[in-house]
């Protein structure tokens, strides 16, 4: 009898203990503020169209950019300092991919396109950490690029393993230390919309606090001259550096100069273009008219990340010698 008893008391014990996780679940789940991504047009019309087309977009970016970093890794030859910064490069452009695309996709099959706060938060942080790793990684290849064709003798020296080891870490590491101190200040910050002119967490969630920080906005302008203009600056430098050597040297110098830094200016020239109006229309904020806005975010997203395999595949001859010789071997096999 008192086994039985003792039994039950058990069993109300574990009852109320599962009931009381049961609560705290649903509280949790109440407490949870979501927000609504309303960037999307006609999205209830045209959501297999835009799923099927951004999924395509996707495959495209993960199978060229991976194509090029496997070629990077595979040959031997292609084990310099110049080219695993081209593969950091394409890798940074995949990983930023995949923090907005597989969100992105799901929302075009949704009933409702809501995200919430704190996945907002961090999805704010991954796309600008990765966004400014890619001008430090772009700056370390521009520096890559100065002491090969302006300190021939030295870049043995110079652009060791522990070199480059160190820039990439940097790279990745600076941007995300930085992004990272308004967006734990922003955590538990008042809301006072919960709708987001975006079909993904940008600077536009700034519009959604209902006290805009001064010193926030002040680090910001602080953080945006660390890991975008500095970068910038310095990378114009050195180009500048470069071709002015180039032209007073000789034909080979002037070659090698054009063949290795072209790809890397219009990477950047797209890049900063691009950057500059995700900027610029946070700015605008509803000015813009919403199907542009659209429109314009969707290219966003996608012409990066395609546009880098293609000149770094076309433009660097070592890279496309063996682009070539792979789908050669493609096209016979077929044939066989």
């Amino acid at each position: 009898m008192v086994d039985t008893l003792h039994r039950g008391v058990n069993e109300i014990h574990r009852g109320l203990f599962y009931v009381f996780l049961l609560i705290m679940f649903i509280n949790a789940e109440i407490n949870v503020t979501y927000i609504t991504l309303g960037g999307h047009v006609e999205v209830n019309n045209y959501r297999y169209l835009y799923f099927i087309i951004m999924f395509t977009v996707y495959i495209l970016i993960i199978c060229s950019n991976a194509t090029i970093m496997c070629l990077i890794i595979i040959h031997k030859n292609l084990h310099e300092p110049m080219y695993i910064f081209i593969a950091a490069l394409l890798l940074n452009s995949v990983l930023l991919s995949t923090v907005i695309y597989p969100k992105l996709l799901i929302d075009f099959l949704s009933e409702k396109q809501i995200i919430s706060y704190s996945a907002c938060l961090f999805q704010v942080f991954l796309f600008y950490s990765l966004n400014s790793s890619e001008f430090l990684l772009l700056s370390a290849m521009a520096y890559d690029r100065y002491v090969s064709i302006c300190k021939p003798l030295q870049y043995p020296t110079i652009m060791r393993k522990t070199t480059i080891n160190i820039l990439l870490v940097l790279a990745w590491l600076l941007p995300a230390c930085q992004v990272s101190v308004p967006v734990i200040g922003r955590a538990n910050a008042e809301l006072c919309d919960l709708t987001l002119e975006g079909i993904f967490c940008n600077n536009s969630f700034n519009h959604l606090f209902c006290v805009s920080s001064t010193p926030f906005s002040v680090y910001g302008v602080i953080v945006l001259f660390n890991v975008v203009v500095f970068p910038v600056l310095f990378i114009l430098f050195t180009y500048t550096k470069i071709l002015i050597i180039a032209h007073r040297s000789c034909g080979d110098v002037r070659s090698k100069a054009a063949q290795t830094c072209l790809p890397h200016l219009l990477v950047l020239v797209n890049y900063f273009c691009l950057f500059s109006y995700d900027m610029a229309i946070v700015r605008l904020d509803t000015k813009f008219p919403k199907t542009a806005r659209f429109v314009m975010t969707l290219q966003i997203i996608a012409y990066n990340p395609l546009c880098n395999p293609i000149i770094y595949g076309l433009k660097m001859k070592e890279i496309s010698k063996h682009l070539k010789r792979l789908f050669g071997q493609s096209k016979q096999k077929c044939r066989h």
